[in-house]
């Protein structure tokens, strides 16, 4: 099989991939701007992140070890239009989390495989509801730092677990990657799980 190189420094993409039997020989994360274009749309965004990821991390790896595929995502929380990334401090974690209460929010989570100088991409999107928070509860989140380096500041996988009675998508792809969608891509660039018969 050829190399793949993971364009991330997410440990929950690590974890995913690990749970479909796959285990990249690399991982190299992209540095890439992140800002949002003016009035992007939310979806045009996270996809030109994972494309821009993949594309800057392919252009960087060593032809030397052999062929590689660049497998790079890219996840966002948004409230009716509004992107919510990462929130940059306690505040802005709190704020966000209060816009999120009691409502339903989208999470948006792009895929893109680059291999033998083509990219194929995929797009999920996750509908969330969350309950009414209180605001205790809210401080408390906050206070156990969860939230950090988190898209919408917080972790379905972790506490925040507790505050979504309701989800309608794929639950991976809202941890950081959607695996159905992912295996299909990597099956397509010659990437299958360890163990496989077909590797």
């Amino acid at each position: 099989m050829p190399r793949l190189v993971l364009a991330s420094a997410s440990p929950r993409r690590l974890e995913l991939l690990a749970r479909i039997g796959i285990v990249p020989d690399a991982v190299v994360p992209a540095d890439i701007d992140e800002t949002p274009r003016r009035d992007e749309p939310p979806r045009d965004y996270v996809a030109r992140m994972a494309a821009q990821k993949a594309a800057a991390v392919g252009a960087a790896v060593p032809d030397g070890g052999g062929p590689a595929v660049v497998l790079a995502a890219d996840t966002t929380v948004v409230a009716g239009r509004r992107i919510l990334g990462k929130p940059a401090h306690e505040v802005e974690a709190g704020a966000f989390l209060r816009l999120l209460s009691g409502r339903r929010h989208h999470v948006l989570t792009a895929v893109t495989v680059l291999a033998g100088g083509q990219a194929r991409h995929r797009l999920v999107d996750t509908t969330i509801r969350f309950r009414p928070l209180p605001p205790a509860e809210i401080a408390a989140y906050v206070a156990s730092g969860e939230w950090r380096g988190k898209a919408g500041g917080y972790g379905i996988q972790g506490r925040a677990g507790a505050f979504a009675p309701w989800i309608q998508g794929s639950f991976s792809a809202v941890v950081g990657l959607p695996l159905a969608e992912t295996a299909t891509l990597l099956a397509w660039a010659g990437i299958t799980p360890h163990g496989d018969e077909r590797a």
